[in-house]
């Protein structure tokens, strides 16, 4: 399904920003080109020294020390293990908003080639890994220290309060940790004396530099992680009928799943997908292991089929497991729920993405089954989510790298975008809000 460039007639007629809230951002123009240069070096050395979630340490310093020196009326560190989060109070009454960047990398090598590519390794689930910021968190990071110093020195000029939330774990903690969005939630993020009414998140996509796309209603997937763990009986190789081949039900089973979503499920309402990513058992080719693990990940976009997803595979994997004499057990641990922009929030705020973006690099996305626990914000207030493209428009789609690839890398020109959406939609809420 093709995206569609929303036109700047139809932004136009969608909502008109106030004279007011124009000047006040045109003001912004000197700061953003003086700023640029800034964003790019602190993106380059956060890419250069990515952390493992729960493990931001030096991250968080930074960001800390920097909302600091801009005169933050608040900043608080350690939430949620290593997140940070400031609070910058405007020179005029107004509401409460938020803005969300995400700060892990992930346990990949990466092979970019750049100059400031990552050496750095650290300790994933006990294992010692090579780690990179593959997915575009350096990125969102530096982007918005780059809207905080914007707005810390035009504060006089905003209308209301910021709460800037830095984030970890948005990739998962560690095995037998919290963390993420859900904790941040659970300690108070969203509470306090500075209660947001709204938030705004970007994230880094493999779409033509600068483009921001956006879609209303669910955009990105709900996530379950999924273990299936198979219990058979040992035997040798060359005498299968003497016990239980675990391997052999595990094979049924990653071919029959896959008939959940293709065959019980009307995917035209709601996509949904089940991988199977992982499968370990056995430890030579002539025995018969008594165990095999298997795990993966579930994406559907509906609570309704998400229940039913749930139980017809429980199902399967039960009845397979017992007509081959062996046992199974089923674990099915949500991630994050859909990821859900705000309908009238986001009509409200087109004019302002089209002022960050420009009305030609506005994109109408379709659904992505990716998933992000930026949902656990959105189901307590309003929220927008967007993908920020960061790929040179003459590298042809096919050739680009995708987010978790060990080649992902963003196109430093599409930064600026990245502040002028989070300035924006900070100097814009209030007159959209009392729209």
């Amino acid at each position: 399904m093709p995206m569609k460039r929303t036109a700047a007639i139809a932004i136009a007629m969608t909502f008109s920003l106030s004279a007011n809230a124009q000047d006040a951002k045109q003001s912004l123009e000197p700061t953003f080109a003086d700023i640029e240069s800034r964003v790019i070096e602190w993106r380059h050395d956060f890419h250069q020294h990515p952390e493992l979630s729960n493990r931001e340490f030096r991250t968080a310093g930074i960001v800390a020390d920097h909302m600091r020196s801009l005169g933050f009326d608040d900043v608080q560190t350690g939430v949620a293990h290593t997140g940070v989060v400031g609070v910058l109070v405007g020179g005029k009454p107004g509401p409460v908003i938020a803005l969300r960047a995400d700060m892990d990398g992930l346990p990949v090598l990466e092979q970019t080639g750049v100059p400031f590519a990552s050496t750095a390794r650290g300790e994933y689930n006990g294992q010692d890994v090579p780690v990179m910021h593959a997915s575009g968190h350096d990125t969102h990071v530096a982007m918005l220290m780059g809207a905080a110093e914007v707005l810390a020195r035009h504060r006089d000029e905003l209308r209301g309060t910021v709460k800037f939330i830095f984030q970890p774990a948005e990739e998962g903690p560690p095995a037998g940790e919290e963390g993420g969005a859900r904790m941040m939630v659970a300690e108070g993020v969203l509470d306090g004396a500075h209660v947001p009414e709204a938030i705004l998140g970007l994230h880094a996509w493999p779409g033509d530099t600068g483009t921001v796309t956006y879609r209303a209603g669910g955009f990105m997937a709900a996530a379950d992680g999924l273990q299936i763990n198979i219990t058979g009986v040992q035997t040798h190789g060359s005498s299968p009928w003497l016990g239980v081949d675990p391997i052999y039900v595990a094979a049924q089973i990653a071919t029959a799943i896959q008939g959940i979503p293709s065959r019980h499920l009307d995917i035209t309402d709601s996509p949904a997908v089940i991988t199977i990513g992982s499968i370990h058992g056995g430890v030579r080719g002539n025995i018969i292991p008594d165990r095999v693990e298997m795990s993966g990940t579930i994406r559907t976009f509906d609570v309704g089929v998400r229940e039913e997803l749930h139980a017809k595979l429980r199902s399967i994997v039960t009845a397979l497991a017992e007509a081959n004499g062996a046992t199974a057990e089923v674990i099915i641990e949500g991630y994050a729920p859909v990821t859900v922009n705000h309908p009238e929030l986001l009509r409200k705020m087109l004019p302002t993405l089209a002022w960050a973006a420009g009305d030609d690099k506005l994109i109408d996305g379709a659904v992505v089954m990716g998933a992000e626990d930026f949902s656990f914000f959105q189901e307590r207030i309003p929220g927008l989510f967007l993908h920020l493209g960061v790929y040179d428009p003459s590298i042809p789609r096919s050739d680009r790298p995708a987010n978790h690839s060990p080649f992902f890398i963003a196109d430093d020109a599409a930064l600026i975008t990245g502040v002028r959406t989070l300035v924006g939609f900070a100097m814009d809420y209030a007159s959209v809000a009392a729209d």
